[in-house]
């Protein structure tokens, strides 16, 4: 990305810089002013998942759109075969992002997100489009080799992301780039994220599920939107592969509370171990027709139905994974059963957690967003449920459809806030 280090002291707009061969190459200004990219990204780099945000301006000439040019995966080997040391940085950024672009999977892990895409969004005074992708955080390295063969080094000397993985990759983004990982605060970026998506998408952007079943299964259910117009206090309730949960009372006015090391990493380091799966989707294929009721031991299993006393239905399950002990029990399940109890005692267990902290800090409302939702339809419906029947129905789980990619929009807001300043100080 065409953005550089603010810190640098240079004025010329191109310099002659030895590339890796010792051949020197044009390299652009480290002035992010200067480097006002036709491309801004941000990159939120988490324990499971890589999440980037795309900007990709209107492209115009005399007034007529550009056509967008279909980039293949076989058209990107061709053009790394070719004589690459006489190729443009900038003609090898655009090929990569038109690539990125014409395609919904990206490589073996990447994928754009073309049902979130947003138009008409307005950065560094140019009107485009967001665009969201993700990819394995493990292929990282990978990721770096493949934009140093792009020979994108030789635009800029900076990346900017937020996460945890901001902090580990940034010896690997130095060592194999050449180029410094800027790092931004990982909670400020989400909460930024939250507030820019639902202000330019308020119709669509939050929702909540009505018609639900405590097992998550419920085929009537629906969503149903709702008003995120003024939504101080609320806590978010971060779901990846670990959880964070957060009080947030205003714009600027917010707080970690607690969070938990049971997350969605949890839930695939178990369906690995315990299935024989392989990624997130294949646990959530297998759960989705798996029956926890015969690897997790229920209230009924111990009462012989409801303990009414303390209003506890006989579904309400008592024991995770309590039917494991017998052995007859454990004949009787199957993978994808234990698939879905995973499910059911990760959910349960931080909607649990969730509604404890709302209540410590008083709070009415909670959001709950991170990728352990992606296309995770049970999980949301069984938060819902416990949520509204926990609480008499005076509360309801609110989720929000950009899910897991907050933290990177906060990213890309915080790289043009910088761009912005830099201009106005010059």
């Amino acid at each position: 990305v065409k953005q550089g280090d603010s810190n640098a002291a240079t004025d010329q707009s191109l310099q002659n810089v030895p590339d890796s061969n010792g051949k020197h190459m044009p390299k652009r200004s480290r002035k992010l002013d200067k480097l006002a990219p036709p491309y801004l990204f941000g990159m939120d780099i988490g324990g499971s998942l890589a999440k980037v945000v795309l900007f990709e301006p209107n492209h115009k000439t005399d007034g007529i759109e550009k056509k967008q040019r279909i980039v293949t995966h076989s058209d990107l080997t061709r053009n790394l075969s070719s004589d690459s040391d006489n190729s443009d940085a900038d003609d090898n950024f655009e090929m990569l992002t038109d690539y990125v672009l014409s395609n919904h999977y990206l490589g073996d892990t990447g994928i754009r997100d073309q049902r979130l895409e947003m138009r008409n969004q307005k950065f560094y005074g140019q009107i485009g489009t967001l665009h969201f992708i993700h990819f394995l955080a493990s292929r990282m390295d990978e990721c770096f080799e493949f934009a140093k063969t792009f020979r994108l080094p030789n635009l800029s000397d900076v990346v900017c992301a937020t996460g945890g993985g901001a902090y580990k990759y940034e010896n690997s983004c130095k060592e194999i780039l050449g180029m410094k990982l800027r790092k931004y605060d990982e909670l400020e970026c989400l909460i930024k994220g939250i507030h820019y998506i639902y202000a330019h998408n308020p119709l669509s952007e939050c929702y909540y599920w009505e018609g639900v079943t405590s097992d998550g299964s419920s085929p009537d259910a629906r969503k149903i939107p709702y008003d995120f117009g003024d939504p101080y206090p609320y806590v978010v309730v971060n779901f990846g592969s670990g959880v964070s949960i957060l009080a947030v009372r205003s714009p600027d006015d917010y707080y970690r509370v607690t969070g938990s090391s049971i997350g969605g990493g949890t839930f695939l380091g178990l369906c690995c171990l315990l299935t024989g799966c392989n990624t997130f989707e294949e646990a959530l294929r297998m759960a989705e027709t798996g029956d926890g009721t015969k690897v997790d031991k229920l209230v009924r299993d111990i009462y012989g139905g409801s303990y009414d006393k303390f209003n506890l239905p006989g579904s309400t399950v008592a024991a995770s994974f309590g039917h494991m002990m017998h052995e007859d029990k454990r004949k009787e399940m199957s993978k994808n059963d234990l698939a879905r109890a995973a499910l059911v005692t990760i959910t349960n267990n931080i909607g649990s957690i969730a509604m404890m902290t709302a209540h410590a800090e008083k709070i009415q409302r909670i959001v709950f967003v991170g990728n352990f939702l992606r296309t995770n339809d049970i999980a949301m419906k069984m938060l819902a449920h416990a949520l509204n029947y926990w609480s008499q129905g005076t509360m309801k789980a609110l989720f929000l459809e950009h899910e897991g990619y907050f933290g990177a929009v906060g990213a890309l807001l915080q790289l043009s806030d910088q761009i912005n300043t830099e201009k106005e100080n010059q």
